[in-house]
């Protein structure tokens, strides 16, 4: 007897694995620090716009996304054909490999990065290209460029990378954007740039405008805190933005969404000042690690990485024992979010007991 059976390429996804909440030991107060969530409330004015447009859920919601598509356009000097949404950055990053991977194509990507890549590569039936990181974390550009073969359709950048915390700089993607076919499409991953403080920073929106092989791609779950209500979005040429439009979900972002994250592209000083005491808070959290003997990776998004192996349960465990989750890799390392100044505290706290 026979059964309907899903695509064979399907079988070999691995899961994806999201950060679990934190137990809570009795009279402890518990922080999860395990998604590199925003651990602020909504910026002003975003609850209230979010609230209002709640108010018309018996409504489908723009589906041209008209009001949000004008103001990311104006925010990034760019035209609305220029853009594409998503619920989230990783929706739109499935869009866009479906756009334009098949079977027997490759994508090239850094490895370990952001857990979401091979399986958005394999669902769009292509194939997925791991490069090792280098050996304090960063991409091996001159590799990845290396990997590139007359198979490879798009290669992925991660900046900072997801989960080990370095950043590229701008001189280093425009080499390696040198180096790379123009007819293979990189995509230029920038979840966590409102965080980086490093020198010679890359500006995903500027390379666009220079190469038309670009696509960046960015999201409002992290700096803008709107993880909850899913909004990401593409940057490219108006061709590129055309064909992940095509194939994203009808309606996919909603009214609620939409009007959140109008309302936080209108609360950017804000927004700064927010980050700017994440961006405190790590270098804080950093140091105090250094300090007890914790050497970790360039930090450069709202998270830290412990590159400690074999070590990793034990090292999630000792935090969970405090009311702490943290992001384990098994047998890779310990991803820790920059939270709330009490959590980055325990953190500290939990690691000088434990030998580095």
């Amino acid at each position: 007897m026979t059964s309907p059976q899903p695509l064979p390429h399907l079988s070999s996804l691995p899961p994806y694995v999201p950060g679990r909440p934190p137990t809570a030991p009795p009279g402890v107060t518990p922080y999860k620090l395990s998604s590199n969530e925003n651990p602020y409330p909504p910026l002003p004015g975003v609850l209230e716009a979010a609230e209002q447009a709640v108010a018309t859920m018996n409504r489908y919601p723009d589906m041209g996304s008209v009001a949000l598509y004008r103001a990311l356009a104006d925010r990034l000097d760019v035209v609305p054909e220029q853009l594409s949404l998503g619920t989230g950055s990783t929706a739109v990053l499935f869009g866009l490999l479906t756009a334009f991977c098949g079977p027997g194509d490759e994508v090239v990507m850094p490895w370990r990065s952001f857990e979401a890549y091979p399986i958005a590569i394999t669902v769009a039936g292509a194939t997925p290209v791991p490069v090792p990181l280098t050996a304090d974390a960063r991409h091996d550009l001159a590799a990845m460029a290396a990997a590139v073969t007359e198979r490879t359709k798009v290669v992925l950048l991660c900046t900072p990378n997801n989960p080990t915390g370095p950043a590229l700089s701008a001189t280093e993607v425009r080499g390696f954007l040198a180096a790379v076919p123009e007819h293979v499409l990189v995509v230029v991953d920038e979840a966590y740039l409102e965080f980086v403080r490093a020198e010679d920073p890359v500006d995903g929106i500027a390379l666009v405008g220079e190469r038309s092989n670009v696509a960046v791609v960015r999201t409002f779950s992290k700096a803008y805190g709107l993880a909850g209500l899913r909004v990401g979005y593409l940057a490219s040429t108006p061709e590129i933005a055309a064909a992940v439009r095509s194939v994203a979900l009808p309606f996919g972002v909603s009214t609620a969404a939409q009007a959140a994250a109008v309302a936080s592209l209108q609360a950017e000083t804000a927004l700064r000042a927010r980050v700017d005491l994440l961006v405190d808070e790590r270098e804080r959290l950093v140091k105090s690690l250094a300090e007890i003997g914790w050497q970790v990776p360039e930090a450069q998004g709202n998270f830290v990485w412990l590159g400690v192996g074999d070590r990793t349960a034990e090292i999630a465990a000792a935090c969970d024992a405090v009311g702490l989750s943290v992001r384990a890799f098994a047998g890779e390392g310990v991803r820790i979010t920059v939270g709330e100044a009490e959590a980055n505290r325990r953190v500290v706290e939990v690691l000088s007991r434990l030998e580095p």
